[in-house]
């Protein structure tokens, strides 16, 4: 009678199994709560031949005067169905539908949140939490997190999973959801492979009260490595097991700041300030506000924006704060190695910099890039290279990070290369500032003057590359000299 229970039992866990899926439920919680059903129900009924039947008392069975005998070999053949279904059920809950080893799973892309809450107002709110999870996600270094540009370049698109693993090369596809956000923030985690077929690996559902939101990453990001088989550090183990408790309304304007300073315009600026500083007053010892501020000045110097002085205290007396309440913070260590470099012109400080955030965030892809210009610089060739490729394996969708490598190609005579990767980011964003100019870099270095010429001659707005370095080596080709003088570019 037993095998009967527990055949039964393993086709219901089965059966379950394969909905848990698709109602975002857990499997092993549905198979443990399955087998405890079955086990109840066989203390309670016995199946006969004449139907269902209520299990007798023992004063029972024994005021029967007919006792059954069950052959031998039917009880050890009951014996052996028995121990193979057991053991079959035990491998199904310790596995569960993962069966994942360590090394399985090496990158992922993390999604665009959805917005669940019913509140397009939140869709900002949205947006920020993903930026900040990707940054958190990316200080794991058993993982290649992929760049938040390049993660919100599949919002509203048709790829299915699988597309967009095969596209970007990576393991694993994180979707959250945001469900609510109020007093209360409510979150729900779903890890899917496309290999071999799409399939959702883990559901996690948080709900945490708003103060607590610092610390809800960490526990996503451990659970994630956890459940994924991504080994952590001791390091990381100790900084995710680090609470940080911050006052709402300062996090809503940390994330309203952020959501301007992304605008890149005086005006998106002006409010950024305003909410940073208002963030700063209410969580005056938090460190990720002081950083935003530095961030603008840094974009205000860039652009010329304002005075000097007042740019440059923006920028040196925030990050300064932000490196004290926050040693470990990896966009601090880039921001101090980006003004090192090209504000101090101190290649030495800024190298270590680079290597303390790569340290610290290696998918940050921002810093391999601008290590990459930093190395070639100092005309370490390999090693730019080797930066600058990496640099667009971590965010292979963004122009500017294809940009910037595109710039390290062409000074390491790259050309073909540099021709691939300036095609890929004119086709994402044709009109992108970072792009001014590449096409008739790649043209020069590849030696095709006629369509370096073309190039300028359709977008006379766009700086020539390198006319007069070009033009020294180029002495003796009457053909480029005959361009020059049609581009109006001196030839002497």
């Amino acid at each position: 009678m037993i095998t009967v229970y527990a055949s039964a039992a393993f086709v219901i866990i089965e059966l379950i199994n394969n909905l848990a899926e698709p109602l975002n439920l857990s499997p092993n919680l549905l198979t443990i709560m399955v087998i405890v059903l079955a086990i109840v129900l066989s203390w309670l009924y016995d199946l006969t031949s004449e139907g269902i039947e209520l299990t007798k008392a023992l004063s029972e069975i024994r005021e029967e005067d007919e006792k059954t005998v069950v052959p031998n070999a039917w009880r050890i053949a009951t014996i052996i169905s028995f121990i193979v279904i057991i053991g079959l059920a035990t491998i199904n809950i310790a596995m569960g539908t993962r069966g994942l080893r360590s090394g399985d799973i090496e990158s992922m892309v993390i999604l665009l949140f959805n917005n669940f809450t019913g509140d397009d107002q939140l869709n900002w709110v949205a947006a920020g939490m993903h930026s900040i999870l990707i940054g958190d996600m990316g200080k794991v270094t058993g993982l290649r997190v992929l760049g938040e540009t390049t993660s919100n370049a599949y919002k509203n698109t048709d790829l299915t999973a699988t597309d967009i693993a095969k596209k970007d090369n990576v393991d694993v596809l994180v979707e959250p959801t945001l469900t609510c956000y109020g007093d209360m923030v409510c979150l729900q985690v779903k890890a899917i492979t496309p290999y071999p077929e799409e399939k959702v690996l883990w559901v996690g559902d948080y709900m945490v009260d708003k103060s607590q939101i610092l610390n809800l990453n960490k526990r996503i990001i451990s659970d994630v490595a956890h459940e994924l088989k991504v080994n952590l550090t001791l390091q990381e183990e100790t900084l995710l097991a680090d609470s940080r408790i911050v006052d709402p309304e300062a996090y809503d304007a940390y994330l309203k700041g952020r959501s301007y300073l992304d605008r890149f315009n005086p005006e998106g600026w002006s409010v950024a300030i305003e909410s940073f500083e208002r963030a700063i007053e209410i969580e005056p010892d938090w460190a990720a506000p002081y950083v935003g501020l530095s961030e603008v000045g840094g974009y205000m110097n860039q652009r010329g924006f304002g005075s000097e002085s007042d740019r440059l205290r923006m920028i040196y007396e925030n990050l300064n704060k932000a490196l004290e309440l926050d040693p470990n913070s990896a966009e601090v260590h880039h921001k101090s190695a980006g003004n090192a470099a090209w504000t101090e012109f101190d290649w030495k400080k800024s190298e270590q910099e680079y290597l303390k955030a790569i340290e610290l965030n290696p998918s940050y892809a921002r810093s391999h890039s601008f290590y990459a210009h930093l190395l070639t610089i100092l005309r370490r060739t390999d090693e730019a290279l080797y930066h600058g490729k990496l640099s667009v394996e971590l965010d292979p969708e963004n122009p500017f990070t294809l940009g910037l490598y595109v710039v390290v190609l062409l000074h390491e005579g790259k050309c073909q290369e540099a021709l691939f990767y300036t095609e890929k980011a004119l086709s994402l964003d044709s009109d992108h500032p970072i792009l001014n100019g590449k096409l008739s870099g790649v043209y020069e270095c590849l030696g095709d003057y006629e369509k370096m010429y073309e190039d300028n001659n359709r977008n006379p707005k766009l700086p020539y590359y390198s006319a007069k370095s070009t033009y020294n080596k180029m002495k003796g080709n009457p053909r480029y000299l005959e361009l020059l003088k049609k581009m109006n570019l001196p030839i002497n």
